[in-house]
């Protein structure tokens, strides 16, 4: 039974409620009155109207209706509330007013914000099968199947009592039942708004205790759903109840402010209609208060404020192309702040919303904050996903009878649908929802197919790969960021184009690394859940892990001078001493001794070049190596040579591979397969989960060079390599 309804019938005594927030006076268009509790109260208790003629009770909610649906049939709305009212009919609000007063207010709420009658209808319901006898058969019998599956989806967010140890449990129920019907959270964000403006009836613990709730994850869904109208006013309540002192403090500049004689936002708005009227758009200029919040924030931020900082200015334009020759006109004739300026038409916000933000600068310094919007923009503006009517309703061409399509449901909701079951432990689903909540902001990344995926802003190529391949991701070996290699751990901003590369192992395993380059839900329970299930694996893991520390430590440390250095590389295989060059080079020079320079290592049929070294020998360079141009411009004579009839080489290559288990043996496996014979190999240290392997190999025929270094690029987790790039010193 809802926290609200008793069955006592005499009025209790009226407890103080919470204070409504002080609007500043401006220019505006009028407000429709708000709802009468008590005349609604006294309608309640003498009963229904006659069936032939709609119930005074509910005019508020039909005048509102009908201002933004003129042809909807009302006949369902006088059937609810006669159901609503005589089912409750008895139950008393904790503050006096008969019950039937709350599901009225909570539907006018819908209402102000152009719910369709079906929305209404369930509103009108929404508490009936919990606190009354009537049952989801009679509610599907008389109102359909659409109206049932509403009531029945705010009647499972109501089930559990809130609590310390039922929170998370609740909002789980609340997420999947938002996932199946959007409407349904728009019921419950306007029942919770009702209940926290009347919270003053509650001790003061539990107005604490809700006011967090209400903070901590209705008002996220609220921003999510872009439902600002409601979410500004849950957050000046929230307000007034956790931040009492800094509440009054604003109340008290906001109702200062109000009573000033001059107005610089009315007398900017008088210039701006000025503006586009000779520039003939036609165009609505409202001034649009902040609310207590903002103006809290705005008051941090800057310090002492100005007239200009307790409000902005609202441009309403008819077609979208306006909005544009707004912007240019005030940018023509005023002076813009080019840093204030965003664009959220082209790209609009991951809850829907469009607009365009800029400011103006008055010769007294003051700045003048303007949206620019088109009518429809502003509606979703206020009421997002709420002003959409119904999102299910198939299109007229559509076979598709009673099926669900969802075309608002945003990407950050499907996300969170589809890890909130994988996260089996309560605490663990509760903290992971607050801070996915908490993330404010969505990005927009393009698959090479032309496919997007949506994430948090901050998100990196881990999460990516989880929210394109879920679990599979676990084969994921590294990624190309708008055409370019990247590692996992690369961040990616909005409009950025992704390739993820998977490997081919089907045992490929997760990195314990990833943990800390993943955001998203979906990301950290995936990788946290395979970790619990390999927990050997896990183990090993984190032994390497800390291997790779210590032989960071190692090479990071100070060397002797001249000392050896073999093996400061790292958790790499022993370094081999290299053999010398076999004599597959002749040289012009009768007896010298040819050797291989070790800073480019040629091989058939690469063109070399030679010079003379002391001890009458000759080293051969690659024509390219960068030791040559040296040796020349130092006077140093060329020396003449020439591959012999050996086909033996010995080359130095260098692999460049993400960091994953096993590589190391995949890939010295691949070498031999060629024949390659390892002379000697170091892998260094990885960093950013990137490893670079060099290897010497000798090979009895350098025709088979490009087939080694094919098969060394096909080991999964390879993605490049190549020959030992020239060293700055000569030979």
């Amino acid at each position: 039974m809802s926290a609200e309804a008793t069955n006592s019938v005499t009025p209790g005594p009226m407890p103080g409620a919470v204070s409504e927030p002080v609007t500043p006076t401006a220019p505006r268009r009028k407000a429709r009155p708000r709802i009468d509790l008590r005349r609604l109260g006294r309608a309640a208790l003498l009963g229904p109207a006659a069936r032939d003629r709609l119930p005074d009770a509910i005019s508020h909610v039909v005048e509102a209706h009908r201002a933004h649906h003129p042809e909807a049939d009302l006949e369902p709305l006088r059937h609810a509330y006669v159901l609503a009212e005589s089912s409750h009919r008895g139950q008393m609000r904790k503050s006096g007013e008969p019950y039937i007063t709350h599901p009225l207010a909570v539907t006018l709420i819908l209402a102000e914000l152009g719910a369709e009658t079906t929305t209404l209808t369930a509103s009108l319901l929404h508490d009936t099968v919990e606190d009354t006898d009537v049952t989801l058969d009679q509610v599907r019998d008389q109102f359909g199947e659409e109206v049932r599956y509403l009531v029945d989806g705010v009647t499972k967010l109501e089930k559990v009592d809130y609590g310390a140890a039922a929170e998370s449990e609740t909002f789980r129920k609340m997420l999947v039942a938002t996932g199946n019907d959007v409407r349904v959270m728009s019921i419950k964000l306007a029942d919770r708004l009702h209940n926290m403006r009347t919270l003053g009836v509650m001790r003061p613990e539990k107005q604490e205790r809700i006011a967090k709730v209400t903070r901590d994850v209705l008002i996220p869904l609220a921003e999510r759903l872009g439902v600002q109208a409601l979410k500004t006013e849950l957050e000046d309540l929230v307000f007034a109840i956790l931040h009492p002192e800094e509440y009054a403090h604003t109340r008290e500049l906001i109702v200062r402010n109000a009573a000033r004689a001059d107005d610089p936002l009315a007398e900017v708005a008088d210039e701006v209609r000025t503006v586009l009227r000779e520039a003939d758009i036609p165009a609505e200029v409202l001034i649009r208060p902040r609310h207590f919040v903002s103006v809290h924030r705005v008051s941090r931020k800057r310090g002492r404020l100005r007239g200009s900082d307790f409000g902005r200015l609202l441009v309403l334009v008819n077609e979208d192309a306006d909005c544009y020759g707004v912007l240019g006109e005030l940018h023509t004739c005023m002076t813009p702040v080019v840093s204030e300026f965003k664009d959220f038409i082209a790209v609009p916000k991951f809850n829907l919303y469009q607009s365009l933000h800029t400011a103006v600068a008055r010769e007294n310094g003051q700045v003048v904050e303007v949206l620019i919007r088109t009518h429809q923009m502003h509606k979703v503006a206020e009421a997002g996903v709420v002003a959409l009517g119904n999102p299910y309703a198939p299109a007229p061409e559509d076979p598709a009878d009673g099926e669900r399509v969802d075309p608002t449901r945003p990407g950050w909701l499907s996300r969170l649908l589809d890890w909130q079951e994988a996260a089996s432990d309560p605490d663990h689903f509760w903290s992971t929802l607050r801070e996915d909540l908490a993330q404010d902001r969505e990005i927009t990344v393009f698959r090479p197919d032309g496919g997007t995926i949506g994430l948090p802003d901050g998100a990196t190529c881990v999460d990516a790969a989880y929210a394109q391949y879920g679990e599979d991701a676990h084969a994921c070996i590294g990624a190309r960021v708008n055409g370019r290699l990247a590692t996992l751990s690369t961040v990616l901003k909005d409009g950025d184009t992704v390739q993820l590369l998977m490997g081919q192992d089907a045992a490929s395993e997760p990195s314990r690394e990833w943990l800390e380059h993943a955001h998203t839900p979906a990301a950290r329970i995936a990788i946290q859940r395979w970790l619990t299930a390999h927990p050997a694996q896990a183990e090993a893991q984190r032994s390497e892990a800390r291997q790779d520390r210590q032989a960071e430590e190692r090479a990071a440390a100070p060397r002797p001078a001249g000392g050896d250095t073999s093996g400061a590389d790292g958790p790499a295989p022993e370094q081999t001493s290299a053999r010398p060059a076999t004599g597959h080079v002749l040289a012009d020079l009768p007896d010298a001794t040819v050797r291989l320079a070790g800073c480019c290592t040629p091989v058939p049929p690469d063109e070399i070049t030679g010079f003379s070294v002391r001890g009458g020998a000759v080293t051969v360079h690659r024509v390219g190596c960068a030791a040559v141009a040296r040796m020349k411009d130092a006077g140093r004579p060329e020396v003449g040579v020439r591959w012999g009839d050996t086909t033996e080489c010995r080359v130095t290559l260098t692999a460049e591979s993400f960091v994953r288990p096993h590589l190391l043996a995949d890939l010295t496996e691949a070498m031999a397969l060629e024949g390659a014979e390892i002379v000697s190999a170091t892998v260094e240290p990885p960093t950013q989960q990137q490893v670079r392997h060099t290897y010497t190999v000798q090979l009895p025929d350098a025709a088979r060079l490009p087939a080694l270094m094919r098969a060394m690029r096909d080991v999964a987790g390879v993605y490049d390599v190549s020959r030992a790039q020239p060293q700055p010193q000569g030979g």
